[in-house]
């Protein structure tokens, strides 16, 4: 996408090219276009456009519908830490296109800063950050279980069905990709049927924004004093299991660990989190999950051979741990 289809965007929301103050064109997504747009009279505006193409995920379908769908269902909950959506258009026929317009939210990435924070200000953020999660897990879906976009069918009528197709697809894409993985395709999807019936515990469809890593986190104020910002790029979001996002809060890690962020979580969570067996069992089915989506994507995204060695080392392990546990029923 180019700056003139920035331009055709905000166009088509009646901004005229004299009332843009500033225009910056946003690094660090791996998907949409996301340009930042200041206005003379002082909005400050971000314009996600998505890829004309169709060569993603089989879940990267209508993208803009799940994030536009997880900030208007948790307006006013978040107490300003998610964007506020200005106009949006999700039918990708229209005159300009798919795209959504929100509210910026002010802060730099935590993962920008991480290093400079102190430790007192790590368990501060933590714990503020847990509070923003919990209130998002108390948003309720009313259709169904999965992503709202809808891209393999109508949202389910349990978890367990829900579930099933987003790692059918994901293994699917695998296949179609030739991904490389540390284990047959056969086993993973062996292993991820013979656990399904944990899933049924799950009966109601909260808010899961599945990308809360520091990336996604935004922190404001000064060195030594800073607050937790916000919360950006809803679109991988969908209707699950709460449990779900852990494996994205403290990625690649140990969510038990994160004592500062269950705190908060506890303070504003619409039920008690207890790491059960049947948690446990869950949270490796969602690592499973997350782990395949990052070694598939490394193939539609041309991820380069620096990035494709940190994967397979990180990552690939992870996911035969996870799958392990999956199998044994361990925790």
């Amino acid at each position: 996408m180019s700056i003139d289809s920035t331009a055709a965007v905000l166009s088509a929301v009646g901004v005229e090219p004299g009332e843009i103050a500033s225009r910056e064109v946003l690094s660090g997504g791996t998907y949409n276009t996301v340009t930042r747009v200041t206005l003379q009279d002082g909005r400050d505006w971000v314009v996600k456009i998505p890829p004309g193409h169709g060569t993603g995920m089989g879940y990267e379908q209508r993208l803009l519908t799940n994030e536009v769908t997880c900030y208007e269902a948790a307006a006013g909950l978040a107490g300003g830490a998610l964007p506020v959506v200005v106009h949006s258009e999700l039918d990708p026929s229209a005159p300009a296109g798919a795209y959504v317009v929100m509210t910026a939210l002010p802060g730099r990435p935590w993962s920008d800063i991480a290093g400079s924070l102190t430790d007192s200000e790590t368990r501060v953020l933590r714990n503020g950050f847990g509070r923003i999660v919990g209130r998002l897990h108390g948003v309720t879906g009313t259709a169904g279980f999965g992503y709202p976009a809808e891209p393999f069918g109508p949202l389910a009528a349990t978890w367990r069905e829900a579930f099933t197709a987003m790692t059918d697809a994901v293994l699917a894409d695998a296949e179609r990709y030739g991904a490389r993985l540390p284990l047959p395709v056969a086993r993973v999807r062996e292993v991820l049927a013979g656990a399904a019936d944990v899933l049924d515990e799950v009966v109601r469809p909260a808010l899961v924004h599945f990308d809360l890593w520091q990336g996604n986190l935004l922190l404001t104020g000064e060195p030594g004093a800073r607050r937790f910002g916000g919360i950006i790029d809803g679109e991988r979001m969908f209707w699950g299991d709460p449990v779900a996002d852990l494996v994205s809060t403290t990625l690649l890690g140990d969510p038990e660990a994160d004592t500062d962020f269950l705190a908060g979580y506890a303070s504003t969570a619409p039920e008690p989190l207890a790491f059960t067996p049947s948690v446990r069992r869950r949270l490796n089915l969602y690592r499973s999950y997350l782990y395949l989506i990052m070694l598939t994507e490394t193939v539609p995204r041309g991820t380069d051979a620096e990035g494709l060695a940190w994967t397979w080392r990180e990552v690939a392990p992870r996911l035969v741990a996870a799958l392990d546990e999956v199998a044994s029923g361990g925790v």
